[in-house]
């Protein structure tokens, strides 16, 4: 009973921060209407398994990584916690920059979506409550103004990773003639948590599986349907790509 209150509490808290935060946008589902991850992904690996053990190794990875400059300044701009920053990551893979004033169509496509797929982590971020890699091992992560963030949050699954890959896969039914660069950028994005030290690599790899969820659950909604098709006239007519 106690957990269940705990997660039914997060979820609000959280629930009403992002709508808050994102000036009341309001989702294409609510978050009884979306598939429940609890019940659809396996529980994060236990300390015992090969999988941790991977986890583990992965982990060493990502603070290898970090002695690359250029890759560390992209795990960096990744940690920002912003649909802005995301979304200015995908401008070159995309072939299109994407602002609310200059794209408005596909800004609202994603900034929706986003709001809507993002309250699928709340539960079992809450439900499993699972301890990060910088706080098992007492360390620091990449961009350490970050921790404060994070810190007690709950690791698994990852939300920075589920936003990039949802939005690698809107962009790539908007530009399917773009899908390669714009999955290898998503791709990376989820890389980037490992790197920072905020996630274990199952995180991330069930997080992509989670963002996969939401899309296609997004797919339900006529509203959603209708968006999809203006962002991809805007971008067609952005392009100035001719009519068939």
């Amino acid at each position: 009973m106690k957990r269940f209150l705990l997660i039914a509490t997060v979820a609000l808290l959280t629930t009403v921060n992002v709508w808050a935060q994102q000036d009341a946008v309001q989702p294409y589902f609510s978050t009884q209407d979306l598939p429940d991850l609890i019940k659809c992904l396996p529980a994060p690996p236990a300390f015992d398994s090969p999988e941790f053990a991977n986890d583990v190794v992965r982990y060493q990875w990502g603070k290898t990584q970090r002695l690359d400059s250029e890759r560390a300044a992209i795990a960096k701009r990744d940690a920002v916690w912003s649909y802005e920053a995301l979304f200015a990551e995908f401008n070159i893979p995309f072939g299109l920059t994407i602002s609310r004033t200059e794209t408005p169509e596909i800004w609202k496509l994603l900034e929706t979506s986003l709001v809507t797929t993002d309250q699928m982590r709340v539960a079992p971020k809450a439900y499993y409550h699972r301890l990060r890699p910088f706080e098992m091992y007492n360390e620091h992560l990449l961009s350490p103004e970050t921790e404060a963030e994070v810190r007690g949050e709950g690791s698994y699954p990852s939300g920075h990773t589920a936003r990039g890959w949802v939005t690698a896969l809107l962009l790539a039914e908007i530009n399917p003639a773009r899908a390669d660069t714009i999955f290898a950028r998503g791709w990376m994005y989820g890389e980037s948590r490992v790197i920072e030290g905020a996630h274990w690599q199952s995180d991330v790899d069930a997080s992509r599986v989670a963002a996969s969820i939401g899309y296609a659950a997004l797919q339900g909604s006529p509203a959603f349907r209708e968006q999809m098709e203006r962002a991809k006239a805007e971008f067609v007519r952005k392009k100035g790509i001719p009519q068939k």
